[in-house]
């Protein structure tokens, strides 16, 4: 997975730097905007989950280098996290709201005048700044008998564990974007795949999980204007 992150970094970058054109009149614009977000984390081993609804919201930049192509920069506050599912004891609950600041560098790639339509896609780096359970009463009563029990025992520790502040791996969608008189509206649906965890996984002699990362769903509407 590293290895794909720094194939696409090194894309993104050339892309860039290759990107120059004396004739074309370049476009520099601000936006801001939000949405939606639906996140899960891919536990292994697996464990059952529901989609986490969330709130995604930020400001970017858009700088156009040439016809077709551009840099698209943001900074984004993202509600993520996962809820479990019991299926055999309804009376338990428990979800983790994950919250982050995020600033995904994306190739832009466009395709039209009036009517847009978009391709964004890079790499994405987080920061995790704040995080919080909500559990039903029973299992409150079901944690604290098993910590008391067993607190080293991998199934307890993962809801006493800290967890990594960094994240980071791969952002990209589609869209189509209006140019109007008062600016532009693009509405995009995009996916964030992690590639780091968010436990301290492998390297830690009580396993919790092999792996913990990232998954997302987004679809947002962002308003631009030209500077």
């Amino acid at each position: 997975m590293k290895r794909i992150f720094q194939i696409l970094l090194f894309i993104f970058t050339l892309g860039h730097l290759s990107a120059q054109s004396e004739d074309f009149q370049k476009e520099l614009y601000i936006g801001f905007g939000g949405g939606a977000l639906s996140s899960s984390i891919d536990f292994q081993p697996s464990k059952l989950q529901m989609f986490n609804m969330g709130i995604h919201a930020g400001v970017s930049a858009k700088y156009i280098t040439e016809k077709n192509l551009g840099l698209l920069l943001e900074i984004n506050y993202a509600q993520k996290g996962w809820a479990e599912e019991f299926e055999t004891q309804p009376d338990l609950s428990y979800s983790r709201a994950l919250h982050y600041v995020e600033m995904p560098f994306m190739t832009h790639v466009y395709f039209g005048n009036k009517v847009r339509f978009v391709i964004n896609a890079g790499p994405q780096i987080g920061f995790l700044f704040a995080d919080n359970a909500t559990m039903s009463d029973s299992f409150k009563t079901y944690l604290s008998e098993a910590v008391s029990s067993s607190p080293d025992d991998p199934s307890v520790a993962q809801y006493t564990a800290d967890l990594k502040r960094f994240d980071y791996g791969i952002t990209g969608g589609a869209g189509i974007e209006f140019k109007s008189g008062i600016g532009n509206f693009q509405l995009e649906g995009r996916y964030y795949f992690g590639l780091g965890d968010v436990f301290e996984n492998r390297k830690s002699k009580n396993n919790i999980f092999n792996r913990s990362a990232n998954r997302n769903i987004v679809a947002k509407l962002t308003y631009f204007f030209k500077l």
